[in-house]
């Protein structure tokens, strides 16, 4: 077997969770700018307008919005794609487990007092456990990796006068 002196091996070119998390970023702006056009921006919190089945109230839209920037811009990177996932698994898991309690489908509501600001519906909390999983799939997809040989690298030039000193086998490290 034959072993690559100094071989590296690195993240190559555009990974499936940055094409993920595009995707979801362009899906959530959209959907968000228009439901903001449908509802526009009165009765901020109420029950707005139905939206393809889901409830589409302007806060509910100002999320949906925030939250396909955020995609986009964390889309620039492989580590920040994974981390839009990981955000989207966590906070639209929490907002299924929430609309489960606003709809009395588990147990009764700790926040009971905030009410139902986002219009979370029956329709709304299958949604939001759907996006959780698709944030837990762009969170751990595996990502393509090339190895980096020690010939694949460009030259760098090195001002002979400022190279490091070398530490030589046995010797203490000190210039002498």
């Amino acid at each position: 077997m034959v072993r690559a002196h100094r071989a590296r091996v690195r993240v190559e070119g555009l990974q499936p969770a940055q094409v993920l998390a595009v995707l979801l970023g362009v899906l959530f702006l959209a959907y968000g700018i228009i439901g903001l056009v449908k509802s526009g921006f009165g009765d901020f919190t109420g029950h707005g307008v139905t939206l393809w089945r889901f409830s589409a109230n302007p806060l509910n839209n100002v999320v949906h919005v925030v939250t396909g920037v955020i995609g986009l811009l964390l889309a620039l990177g492989s580590g920040r794609a994974r981390t839009f996932g990981w955000l989207l698994f966590i906070g639209y898991g929490a907002l299924f487990v929430w609309g489960l309690m606003l709809t009395g489908m588990i147990s009764v509501n700790p926040v009971s007092g905030l009410g139902n600001p986002l219009n979370i519906g029956d329709a709304d909390n299958w949604l939001h456990l759907g996006i959780a999983v698709l944030g837990l799939l762009t969170a751990v997809l595996p990502a393509r990796h090339g190895v980096l040989l020690p010939e694949d690298e460009e030259p760098v030039d090195v001002d002979p006068a400022v190279q490091p000193r070398r530490h030589e086998p046995g010797g203490h490290g000190l210039a002498h």
